[in-house]
This record gives C-alpha cells, structure tokens and sequence, in this order.
C-alpha cells in the first residue's frame, strides 16, 4: 500500500493511494498514520480491506498539500557515509562500523514544502536518501534476516545538510543537521511487501533541472537489514521511528571548488524508484 496524510500543516488527514492512483481517503478507517498504526496488524488489516474494497471516499489531489506521510515520529536515526562512491568522493575512508547521528522529528515536513536556508548559512546541501519506518519494537536483532520482519515500509527522505555547520563549527554532526525544515519525508509511505529488495532501488536527485545524485542502494555499505540489526544493539526502535540510510555520491560536497551549495531560490527535485518524488523550493530563512 501507498500511505500518505494529506492536508494543511498540523492538521492532515489519512488517505492512500490505490492501486489505479487515485488517492482515497482513510479518515473513516483509522485516525491517522503513526507508529500505533503501523503495530497494529488488526487495524492495518483494515486498511487493506478498505483498500480492496473500491469503496474509499475519492479524494480532489488538485491543490491539495501532501505531509509527511508519518505522524508522531518518535525518533531519526541517520546513518552517515554509507555508500561506497559517497564515501569515494568526500575522501573519507569507508567506516568499519555504521556512522550514527540523530535527526530531531521536528525536522520533518512535506515533499513539496519550502526548505528554509539556515541564516549565515553558505553551504547548504542536498541529499536523496531511502528512509526505513519502523513497524515492530527491534531491540537486539539477532540477524539481518530477522531484521526486516521489524519494517514497516519506506518512504523517499531528503537529509538536507549544512555543511559548514556540521564539519567546520566544532563538536558533533548535530548543528548541520537539525536546522528547520531540514527534513522533507514522502510521499508516501510504501508498506514492506511492496519492496521485496530494498538493496534494488534507484535513487535520484536533480538541482534546478540538472541531475546531480543518479545512484542505487545496491551501492550502500551496510544493507537495510544490517542497519536496523546493529542499531537495534544500541537502541531500542518502536513503530513510528524512521532511519535516514545514507546518500549516494552526487552532493555538493563532493563536487570541484567553487562548490554548488544551495541558495534562497533553487529548485531540488528528488525521487526513489516506486516511493515517489519530492520538488522544494530553497528560501532563506
């Protein structure tokens, strides 16, 4: 299923979009999408029989502001340098263990919203990622075949970065990654079965039209099914965290001087195969 909440800020409703791409409201069927949804296998049962049924209130897309596609996220994990040809064109050595970091959810807003350049800020960057949405409790996973038993689904996650902040300012990544706005989440957010591989997805990102992320998650270091194990060894995961998993190459950063950062007035366009694309407009904050 495609699952996304659609509305004004703060006060979106449930809908899905169904197998036709009509997007249906699911106002009537349950509250909202969140973490207790997604542990509720009786209460997404419903879902997919309101899904199946063809009798889901339509819903006018003309005009209408897709959120985040997850209510009362509890907590983002991030997972820094985790792509081969990333980790290649920042020089950085690939990490023997996963790099981990956090994102606050109040980062978090719609595909389509405004991004706001942080003030003093003149190395804003861009990163396409896949994000996991936790659907059962993982604490201390013993395999990455059991790992993936605890996603609920995927969605398309945009780690917007200030470079300067994060490498340059002292201390930890934190400060280039919590500015507002700096987390755009959806469309949707496409359950598990619809994703047998999550290592067979093409993730792409263009800058004002150019194209300047073109990769796959085939090229991550450590695979969907190991970040949630080894995490879950040093945190516990509940329904309604998302993991941010890595950036392919193709980020400002990684690009000859004078470095293209993002500026008030750019344009980013982002996309995961099958999970949807994401269009921001840059303003300064």
């Amino acid at each position: 299923m495609k699952l996304l909440r659609v509305g004004t800020a703060g006060a979106e409703r449930p809908a899905l979009l169904d197998a036709e791409g009509v997007l249906r409201d699911l106002s009537g069927v349950v509250p909202d999408i969140d973490g207790a949804l997604l542990a509720d296998e009786e209460a997404l049962g419903r879902v997919r029989a309101a899904a199946g049924s063809g009798e889901l209130p339509v819903l006018d897309a003309a005009g209408l502001r897709i959120g985040p596609p997850l209510a009362r996220i509890g907590k983002i994990v991030c997972i820094g340098l985790n792509y081969h040809d990333h980790a290649r064109e920042t020089g950085a050595e690939p990490p023997s263990e996963p790099v981990i970091f956090f994102k606050a959810a109040d980062t978090v807003v719609g595909p389509n919203d405004t991004v706001l350049v942080p003030r003093g800020s003149a190395k804003t960057d861009w990163e396409v990622e896949l994000a996991v949405v936790i659907g059962r409790t993982a604490r201390y996973v013993e395999s990455r075949e059991a790992a993936l038993a605890h996603v609920a689904g995927y969605a398309v996650s945009h780690d917007v970065s200030e470079r300067e902040f994060q490498l340059e300012r002292g201390g930890t990544w934190d400060k280039g990654k919590n500015c507002e706005t700096f987390n755009p989440l959806g469309p949707w957010l496409v359950t598990a079965d619809e994703v047998p591989d999550p290592q067979k997805l093409g993730l792409r990102l263009w800058v004002n039209g150019e194209l300047k992320q073109d990769g796959t998650t085939a090229e991550q270091i450590f695979a969907v099914s190991e970040v949630v194990r080894y995490v879950s060894q040093f945190m516990v995961l509940y329904p309604g965290d998302v993991i941010n998993t890595g950036t392919p190459a193709g980020v400002a950063l990684g690009e000859p001087e004078p470095k293209p950062f993002l500026r008030g007035g750019d344009v980013v366009e982002l996309e995961i195969e099958g999970l949807g694309r994401q269009r921001q407009e840059f303003k300064n904050a």
